[in-house]
């Protein structure tokens, strides 16, 4: 204890020493937070989940037949035969699973036609398996998307793992926005191309139908009726030769209500050779209905066939026709991938003519781009949405909850000690644990071997730190104010006495914090909170015991009131320690 009073004293005697803690805190300060730019150090919302189960989703071209997506899924299933940490699978054809969290964010109980289909793969249980869930994702994605999108031509396979936290339809969601559809199509496509081509972004995929030819059947009312025939007559033969229809109903003991029999003609029957118009009209002409006189009649002679364009689906958003572009972030935050495809797209568009504006000032939006047509003068609007925007909003709530607190602190601080100087110290050596949070984050990468990203919870464990940094720092002042006092110590000998006496009741506080963080850290959620606790403590062990020491040093809210006697004659005083 009195060889570290001794060595704080010493600092605090000499000019020199205190320069140097001020420039080595300095340097350690802007070293730290440089991790972040330089990507030592990354920044993400939440870190990857490892889960018992994963979904893989396959969507082939709309108006693709349920046997081409079938063919798709089957692929999948049996690339994926061949892990051996894969327990079951199952093939959900034209729909999505029951309904779980990942379906619920990312709308998959909206899937409902032929061109979709899910397949829920189920692991062994995690804590049996060294690889986890989104390592096994991130490693299969690749051979399964080589192995089987080729099998029809357009098709999208994505892996989609259990969300960690925020409830978002994807990592990177790009809102493609215009009062133009056809436009709005080209852009969204347009888009796509450039994550596509943007490293550590994958499964991309653009949410609105393909527009392809089809045939309409429209019964010719006239010749339905010249022929002794009625449109409901044509329309269920229709139904049934196509879809399949309910056609007598049974009763039972066992239910309350009757029981449809349902008739389905065999699927070959419903099977074309190709997609023309003569493969559609042979296929009438086998279709035969009997007239009021017993005569059959060819379908084909009673129904008009026309050509036409498919209808898509429109998205809306706040009354805003609206074409999401989606994509994940393979192993890698969203931050970085995103903010380099946007920047491809500010070069891309400029080339183009287009006239490209950023949304102006500072708000969660500000990744946005404008673009205006200078021929036309047509708007579009890019905005960026998905795990960013959440990102964003929750570091401005909690960046406003930490101004909120040191703005707290501060009032309260003065109010107390009735100047200005020491609780801007306070506060100084508080923000400070800011560097052991980030290089704890860099020490975790190293030791984990796997990015340790900086997540939303270690910012709440550098918010708590702040209490815990600010209640070091007032127990030396008031402890050298009280020696300063009661015994007339010189200030430099208060400050070193009262930095050594403090020394043993802050390391053990420490002690028990890193201790009691040790179990989050291992956490794949609350692990940034841990490691934020652990390494921030420990800065502000450091901090509290030496830089600020030197701080109050230099601070004159530390002198004594010149009406304080013993002020002015500390000769007479003997002090005993």
């Amino acid at each position: 204890m009195k060889r570290f009073e001794n060595f704080v004293h010493a600092i605090l005697e000499s000019k020199s020493k205190k320069t140097l803690v001020i420039l080595l805190t300095i340097l350690a300060l802007l070293g730290s937070v440089a991790m972040i730019p330089l990507k030592i150090v990354k920044a993400k919302m939440l870190p990857g989940k490892s889960d018992n189960t994963y979904s893989v989703y396959v969507t082939t071209p709309t108006g693709s037949s349920i046997e081409q997506t079938y063919k798709v899924s089957k692929c999948v299933v049996e690339q994926l035969k061949k892990e051996p940490q894969i327990l079951n699978m199952e093939i959900y054809a034209g729909m999505g699973i029951p309904l779980d969290y990942a379906g619920l964010v990312k709308g998959s109980g909206m899937k409902n036609s032929e061109n979709v289909a899910e397949i829920a793969v189920n692991l062994t249980d995690k804590h049996e398996r060294e690889e986890t869930s989104y390592m096994m994702v991130h490693r299969l994605r690749p051979v399964v998307k080589k192995a089987c999108e080729g099998l029809v031509p357009g098709t999208t396979i994505q892996f989609v793992e259990q969300p960690a936290g925020p409830p978002t339809l994807a990592s990177i969601v790009v809102e493609v926005t215009g009062h133009n559809l056809k436009r709005d199509r080209k852009l969204a496509v347009e888009v796509a191309n450039i994550l596509s081509k943007t490293p550590k972004v994958v499964d991309v995929d653009i949410m609105m139908d393909d527009i392809y030819k089809k045939y309409d059947l429209i019964p010719d009312k006239e010749k339905i009726a010249r022929s002794g025939l009625t449109v409901d007559q044509v329309n269920k033969i229709i139904y049934l030769a196509f879809e399949g229809m309910a056609v007598a109903h049974k009763n039972s003991a066992n239910e309350p209500d009757q029981i449809q029999i349902f008739e389905v003609l065999d699927p070959k029957t419903k099977l074309f050779p190709n997609k023309s118009k003569e493969a559609l009209m042979t296929k009438l002409n086998e279709l035969n209905l009997m007239n009021r006189k017993g005569m059959m009649v060819p379908v084909s002679e009673v129904v008009q066939v026309k050509e036409v364009d498919s209808k898509p689906s429109i998205m809306q958003k706040d009354l805003h026709r609206m074409i999401n572009v989606t994509a994940e972030a393979d192993e890698e935050s969203q931050v970085y991938p995103l903010l380099e495809a946007r920047q491809k797209m500010i070069d891309y568009f400029s080339k183009k003519g287009w006239k490209v504006e950023k949304e102006p000032g500072m708000s969660t939006y500000m990744f946005d781009l404008h673009l205006t047509d200078p021929k036309t003068g047509e708007k579009f609007l890019l905005r960026w949405d998905g795990e960013m925007k959440v990102t964003l909003d929750t570091f401005r709530d909690l960046g406003g909850a930490f101004i909120g607190a040191l703005i707290l602190i501060f009032l309260l601080l003065v109010i107390y000690y009735k100047n200005y100087s020491l609780p801007t110290i306070i506060l100084i050596g508080s923000f400070l644990s800011i560097i052991g949070v980030i290089v704890g984050h860099w020490v975790a990468d190293l030791v984990t071997r796997d990015t340790f990203f900086l997540t939303a919870t270690s910012l709440i464990g550098f918010i708590a730190l702040m209490g815990i940094s600010s209640r070091n720092s007032l127990l030396l002042i008031d402890f050298a104010k009280s020696l300063m006092e009661a015994k007339g110590m010189p200030k430099r000998r208060a400050i070193a006495v009262s930095s050594a006496t403090r020394a043993k009741p802050i390391m053990l506080t420490a002690i028990a914090i890193i201790l009691g963080s040790a179990l989050l850290a291992s956490d794949p959620i609350f692990g940034g909170l841990g490691v934020a606790l652990i390494s921030g403590t420990v800065a502000a062990v450091f901090v509290s015991l030496i830089f600020v020491p030197v701080l109050l040093d230099n601070s004159k809210g530390m002198d004594l009131d010149d009406d304080n006697p013993l002020h002015h004659d500390p000769s007479d005083i003997s002090i005993t320690r």
